[in-house]
């Protein structure tokens, strides 16, 4: 980008559309949306920043955009980590399924329905929940037992059940109840701050791409809040999105730790 701007030295700008590009493709500006989706997709996409800045163990938002991207990306949150981990606490895992169910939460609170945007994202929370349960012994139901394991990781890194199919049943039953409160904590959150989501979307729609300074500067005005972190207890008591042991880039769009849950809009 530097040498087709004809500049000689590369900036910190550069390094950071790079690496956007390696994530979710070129923008694609050519792909017209309509009124209704580009609100839509705002909301989808805010739903996931603004559930992660009320988040104690969420990483920071550093982009929010609904500019489509030529992966297919419609639009998504990308969020940088405040420090390198190699770890993720049940809180933290537990915050990136909130993470992730947040933009259908935002759908169904706004518009009262919801879109085939979130496939990408139910698909990641499913895998991440299915995992706490089956080999991460993060599931009081189950406790420390492995009930999956993993083939062979260097080739396709499929698992297969150690168990019998009643209990393979009964996994299935625990990892729907996991998705359940962790949606149900979304809305929660977006439902109690709905006029950040409001103010926050509105201002996405007309930017199109806003910081996240930008966004925190809304979240602030509205909230009273300097920093997510006094967010109250029970809005935190859970954790966010992640990249290995956490999500990876789909073709909707980057959905892990450093781009939000979720966090890329799923182009069907």
């Amino acid at each position: 980008n530097a040498v087709k701007n004809g500049r000689k030295a590369v900036s910190q700008k550069d390094l950071f559309e790079a690496v956007e590009v390696v994530l979710v493709g070129k923008e694609k500006k050519d792909r017209i949306l309509s009124q209704e989706e580009r609100r839509i997709v705002s909301y989808h996409e805010v739903g996931h920043a603004l559930v992660s800045a009320l988040q104690k163990d969420a990483e920071p938002v550093q982009k929010i955009t609904i500019v489509p991207r030529t992966m297919g990306a419609l639009g998504y949150v990308m969020q940088v980590p405040e420090e390198e981990k190699y770890l993720n606490t049940k809180k933290e895992i537990h915050a990136m399924l909130v993470g992730y169910l947040a933009g259908r939460a935002a759908e169904e609170l706004v518009f009262d329905t919801v879109t085939t945007g979130a496939a990408n994202d139910i698909e990641q929370a499913t895998r991440v929940a299915r995992a706490m349960v089956t080999q991460y012994g993060m599931s009081e139901k189950f406790g420390l037992i492995g009930l999956e394991t993993q083939e062979n990781q260097y080739l396709n890194g499929r698992t297969v059940m150690n168990c019998s199919d009643a209990t393979e049943a009964e996994v299935d039953n625990e990892v729907m109840r996991i998705l359940k409160e962790a949606y149900e904590e979304a809305k929660r959150l977006l439902s109690e701050n709905r006029e950040a989501m409001d103010r926050i979307a509105e201002f996405l729609i007309e930017r199109e791409t806003i910081t996240g300074k930008e966004f925190m500067q809304i979240f602030r005005q509205v909230t009273g809040r300097n920093t997510a972190q006094q967010a109250d207890d029970r809005s935190r008591a859970v954790a966010e999105p992640g990249y290995t042991g956490n999500p990876a880039p789909s073709e909707s769009g980057y959905a892990g730790n450093n781009m939000a849950p979720g966090s890329g809009w799923n182009n069907q």
